[in-house]
């Protein structure tokens, strides 16, 4: 009996990447004078427990996990996820769980005022403090390796979804100007955006305070923005002045009045060339980086609140799955090539 335990040990010792599983759990962070923040991991783990699936309802796809399930011992790289305006973790989900898949630690806050279960006016009006909100989450899991395993600390990336997208550039370093926005929706690109200015506090004197401080972290080594939004109060000398390297993918078909060429367009143009991947995708919408939609679900949330359907629409023949499958194949190769190599689970 001892000598096919110590059989077995060695064995899973030596599983590939492959097999390993993908861990999950849910918390809250509590810092002193700071706003809590829910918290979703996804991390390499060698359990062998059943698997449960997370971030689905009667809309959404979710995805298969282990829960509460012990991090392996190794040292993997960390990628920090930013939903959207309105959204949640469970939006990238599909994305973080793939990663995870690939031997990536993942973790994804929903960010106060922003987020589908707070929409605190107050909270929203503090834009400033998304990119301050990975910087957080960053901090614990570097100081409570148990949460998720240890972190690579030359391996860190950030990757974000439309205002995600805006969230992870500035902690890359770009300065953000209100001023800069305010000017620009005077002949606006994007009225959806423009129209959110007041809502995001960002025709107060105190944004344009708290905008004037840094909000990069250097210990980021690598961006990826979906479909960004909001990007056109970044300076230009700020965009050319990130030094890490950043992949872009936009959107092409534009039903979210976020136009790919004038938003993640400029963003590429406006970077370091040699740093910087732009991806267009065609037959892609801005919803298409969220979740894939059961079958029927456009047709409930056009009942329940006309007009959301549209966060079930693509724009061509390709499904969602395929679509996501793409996007996860550009991303893995873009972090593998900024990060140094694909991550072994040891």
């Amino acid at each position: 009996m001892l000598k096919m335990l110590l059989i077995a040990i060695v064995l899973l010792a030596s599983l590939p990447l492959s097999q390993a599983a993908t861990g999950f759990r849910q918390m809250t962070l509590h810092d002193a004078g700071e706003r809590p923040l829910r918290l979703a991991l996804w991390y390499p783990t060698r359990s062998t427990a059943p698997l449960h699936t997370v971030g689905e309802n009667g809309v959404f796809y979710g995805t298969e996990v282990i829960e509460q399930a012990p991090a392996d011992a190794g040292v993997y790289p960390l990628v920090l996820l930013s939903h959207g305006y309105g959204g949640s973790w469970r939006n990238l989900s599909w994305l973080a769980a793939a990663l995870a898949e690939r031997g990536y630690m993942v973790a994804a806050p929903d960010h106060p005022g922003t987020t589908t279960a707070d929409r605190s006016p107050v909270e929203a009006a503090r834009l400033w403090l998304r990119p301050h909100d990975l910087t957080r989450v960053l901090d614990t899991l570097l100081a409570k390796p148990t949460l998720a395993g240890r972190v690579d600390q030359a391996r860190i990336a950030a990757i974000g979804h439309s205002l995600g997208g805006w969230t992870v550039m500035a902690l890359a370093g770009a300065r953000f100007s209100p001023a800069a926005l305010r000017a620009d929706c005077q002949r606006p690109v994007s009225r959806t955006v423009c129209g959110l200015i007041p809502e995001l506090g960002l025709n107060t004197p105190e944004a344009e305070k708290q905008f004037a401080t840094p909000l990069g972290d250097p210990r980021i080594r690598a961006i990826v923005s979906l479909d960004g939004g909001l990007t056109r109060g970044f300076t230009a000398a700020a965009l050319k002045q990130v030094s890490v390297p950043v992949l872009i993918v936009a959107a092409g078909h534009n039903i979210a009045d976020l136009p790919a060429r004038e938003e993640s367009g400029r963003l590429a143009a406006l970077l370091p060339a040699a740093s910087t991947r732009y991806q267009l995708l065609p037959d892609a919408s801005h919803f298409s980086f969220m979740q894939r939609c059961k079958a029927g679900a456009e047709a409930r949330l056009e009942h329940a609140e006309p007009g959301e359907g549209i966060i079930c629409q693509d724009g061509g023949q390709r499904s969602r799955e395929a679509i996501h499958q793409a996007v996860e194949q550009s991303v893995a190769a873009f972090l593998a090539q900024a990060l140094g190599g694909t991550p072994v689970l040891r």
